[in-house]
C-alpha cells in the first residue's frame, strides 16, 4: 500500500460545494491518508479569502475600532464557515472556538495567530467531514527563536505523531515558536506545510490540488491558453517559480526534494486530469517543444561598472558585492565583461538607497564609471533538454529579433539549464510570446 499526502487550496475549499468535491477526491483512493488544508477562498471574483479577512480583523483590534464594528465584522467571518458546516450537514458547533480565537486577537495575540486560524478551523471542519483525525499543526510543526523553520525537530517529532494516526487532517500554514507563539510561513504556506506532512510520513507522492490542471508552459496572462508540462524536474521548478510562476510556493520544493518524493500539480475541478509530475530527476524530453517552460518578471534595474584592467584586480568584484551586502541587497545575476562589471538587482531594494549605493562601489573600486539602468524585465526559458539540442540559444534569440526585440542582457549557466534574457519591460510580453511561440506553436 502506497502513501498520497494531499493539500487542498484555498480555491478547493471555498465553500461546501468544494468541500464535497474535495471528499470525493480524498475517499476515491485510499491511499490519501494526509490532507492539508488552505484556509477558504474566493467563491466568486469580488469575493474576499477568509485569511485577509482575519487579517483586516486584527487590525480593527489593533485601530481600536468600536466593539460594535468588531463585532460585526468578526461575525462575517463567522458567518462564513457556519454556512459551510450547514450546507454540509455535519454536527459540528464551532461556537466555543469562535470565542476563544476573538478573545485572543482582543487581548493582544499576534497577527500570524490571526491570521492561522483561517487554517485551523477550515481543518476542523475537514477532518470532522472526512471521519479523519484531526493535528493541530502547532503541536507537530515548530519555528526557531529566530522566526526560520525547524526542519529537523519537526521532522521527527511530526513522524512520531503521524505513526499513530491513519487518517489525519493537519492544517496548513502555521507552526509554533519555543516561547508559544503562532508563527505563520509566508502566504501560500500551506504548500510548504503539504511539503513537510509528504517527508515526514515518507510519502509515495505529494498530491498538490489547485483551481489548475498543473504548471503551465507560460503565464495564461501573456500567452493565451498555454500548454500544460507533464513532467518537471525539481531545479526547473526551481528556476520558473523564482522568475514569477507561482502555482507552488518555492519553498514547498526542498523538503520533499530531500525526500526524493515527487508532486503531483492536480485541479479539484477536473480530477480526471493527468496534471504535472515533479520530480528529482527525468531522463526523456519532448523533442519537438526542447524547453520545459518560460517565466519572467519586471522591476529590476542593472548597475553597471567600468574600469580599466578590472579583470586583473583581484577582489573588484567582492568590493562590489560588499557595496551592496552593507544595504541588505542581494543581486540577481552578474553578466560581466573583461573591463565591465554588470549586477542586475531589484530595483525596489535599491531605490531608497540608490545614491549611497554608488557612493559606496566609487569609494571601493575607483572605477572609471559607474551607473545604474532602470526598467529591466528578465525573462527565463528553462528546459533539461536544452543541453541536448543544438541552436536553442540561436532560436530564442532570433525569435525576439523578429519580434522587433532589443535583448538588453544574456546569462546562461554552464549547466545549460536555462537561459536568461533582459529586455527593455515594455517589450515584455511581446519577448515572451515571441520566444513561446517560437519553441511550442
Amino acid at each position: 500500500m502506497s502513501l498520497k499526502v494531499v493539500k487542498f487550496g484555498g480555491s478547493s475549499l471555498a465553500d461546501a460545494e468544494h468541500f464535497k468535491q474535495v471528499a470525493q477526491i480524498v475517499k476515491s483512493d485510499k491511499d490519501r491518508r494526509y490532507v492539508i488544508p488552505s484556509a477558504p477562498g474566493k467563491r466568486f471574483p469580488n469575493d474576499e479569502k477568509v485569511t485577509d479577512m482575519l487579517y483586516s480583523f486584527y487590525e480593527l483590534v489593533r485601530s481600536r475600532a468600536s466593539i460594535e464594528i468588531i463585532n460585526e465584522y468578526y461575525d462575517k467571518i463567522k458567518a462564513r464557515y457556519n454556512s459551510i458546516i450547514t450546507e454540509l450537514g455535519i454536527n459540528l458547533d464551532l461556537s466555543g472556538e469562535f470565542e476563544y480565537i476573538k478573545n485572543a486577537i482582543l487581548h493582544s495575540s499576534g497577527r500570524d495567530y490571526a491570521a492561522s486560524r483561517g487554517e485551523y478551523l477550515n481543518g476542523i471542519i475537514l477532518a470532522k467531514y472526512l471521519g479523519f483525525d484531526f493535528i493541530d499543526a502547532e503541536n507537530v510543526i515548530y519555528f526557531k527563536e529566530n522566526g526560520t523553520f525547524d526542519e529537523e525537530k519537526t521532522n521527527d517529532m511530526l513522524s512520531l505523531e503521524l505513526k499513530d494516526h491513519r487518517y489525519a487532517v493537519i492544517p496548513g500554514f502555521y507552526g509554533i515558536s519555543p516561547n508559544g507563539t503562532v508563527v505563520t510561513f509566508s502566504r501560500g504556506g500551506s504548500d510548504i506545510t503539504g511539503s513537510i506532512v509528504a517527508r515526514a510520513a515518507e510519502a509515495d507522492l505529494y498530491e498538490n490540488w489547485t483551481d489548475v490542471s498543473g504548471f503551465m508552459m507560460a503565464d495564461p496572462r501573456i500567452v493565451k491558453n498555454p500548454n500544460i508540462i507533464d513532467t518537471i524536474t525539481y531545479r526547473e521548478l526551481r528556476e520558473l517559480s523564482y522568475m514569477g510562476a507561482t502555482v507552488l510556493h518555492e519553498d514547498a520544493i526542498f523538503p520533499v526534494r530531500t525526500a526524493g518524493i515527487p508532486i503531483n500539480i492536480k485541479n479539484t475541478n477536473r480530477p480526471e486530469d493527468k496534471g504535472t509530475m515533479i520530480v528529482s530527476q527525468a531522463s526523456g524530453y519532448d523533442a519537438e517543444h526542447v524547453i520545459t517552460g518560460i517565466a519572467g518578471k519586471k522591476g529590476f534595474s542593472v548597475i553597471t561598472i567600468e574600469k580599466d584592467m578590472m579583470n586583473s584586480e583581484i577582489g573588484f568584484g567582492r568590493k562590489v558585492l560588499e557595496s551592496l551586502e552593507d544595504f541588505g541587497i542581494a543581486f540577481e545575476h552578474l553578466p560581466s565583461g573583461i573591463d565591465t562589471m554588470s549586477v542586475v538587482v531589484s530595483t525596489a531594494l535599491i531605490n531608497e538607497h540608490r545614491e549611497k549605493i554608488l557612493q559606496a562601489i566609487t569609494r571601493r573600486t575607483k572605477p572609471d564609471s559607474v551607473t545604474i539602468e532602470d526598467g529591466l524585465a528578465l525573462i527565463a526559458i528553462v528546459g533539461r533538454g536544452m543541453v541536448k539540442a543544438r541552436g536553442t540559444a540561436a532560436r530564442v534569440f532570433d525569435s525576439i529579433s523578429n519580434a522587433g526585440v532589443n535583448i538588453k542582457m544574456i546569462d546562461q549557466g554552464s549547466c545549460e539549464l536555462n537561459i536568461i534574457v533582459g529586455v527593455e519591460e515594455h517589450d515584455f510580453t511581446a519577448a515572451l510570446t515571441a520566444i513561446y511561440d517560437e519553441f511550442v506553436k
